[in-house]
């Protein structure tokens, strides 16, 4: 028999453990576009209400691109406070990739309209004024993470759209700039486009093409 989709009630476990400890206000913050060769990453803070609870929650990597976009205006209205951050290519040529995700959360949390009494974060080891919990799979594993993953992702997704307008050459908007066979062909045959992280393409073209 096959499993039961997941509901938003099953993501709460992190959620209810920090509510029994006093904590009142639960962030959860992810990120999109860690491994792409092209484009930001992204990180998005999300504060919920763990009374009213979106249907169809999920780790956005789990979700069709339709269910992402029906669930991102709806968490962006229900959510208490919310935040989504673009540390672009050069920033993450300069100081790699972990580092520039890090640097998009740590502006997550300093654009809120409130302060959380814990943030839960998918994975990351994130060193910050806040009192803070790594959770590996988080986003499938914590409702206030999934929010937070569905926000970054389509925020993303968007982004890499607008770029396959400027930069047709790609197909942007296919692959939204991750390594495909068919992002690399064109790599090689256009060289890289201003979006391109030259730290990330040495094994496809010369980075100072």
């Amino acid at each position: 028999m096959s499993k039961p989709n997941k509901t938003p009630v099953d993501m709460l476990a992190y959620e209810k453990m920090w509510q029994s400890r006093g904590c009142a206000l639960i962030a959860g913050i992810d990120e999109a576009g860690r491994g792409p060769l092209a484009g930001p990453v992204v990180a998005a803070c999300a504060v919920m209400p763990l009374d009213d609870l979106i249907e169809g929650v999920n780790d956005s990597k789990k979700l069709s691109e339709k269910k992402r976009e029906a669930l991102y205006p709806i968490i962006r209205e229900k959510a208490l406070a919310y935040s989504i951050v673009a540390v672009d290519e050069k920033r993450i040529d300069q100081v790699n990739i972990l580092n520039a995700t890090k640097e998009a959360m740590r502006r997550c949390l300093e654009q809120l309209t409130l302060r959380p009494d814990v943030v839960l974060v998918d994975a990351v080891q994130l060193e910050c004024d806040y009192t803070v919990h790594a959770i590996v799979k988080g986003d499938a594993l914590s409702y206030t993470i999934a929010c937070a993953s569905v926000l970054a992702k389509v925020y993303r997704d968007h982004l890499m759209l607008d770029f396959a307008r400027e930069y047709p050459q790609y197909g942007f908007d296919q692959h939204k700039g991750y390594g495909t066979a068919a992002h690399i062909a064109a790599l090689r045959a256009y060289g890289p486009s201003p979006i391109h992280r030259r730290t990330f393409i040495g094994h496809f073209v010369d980075p100072d093409e």
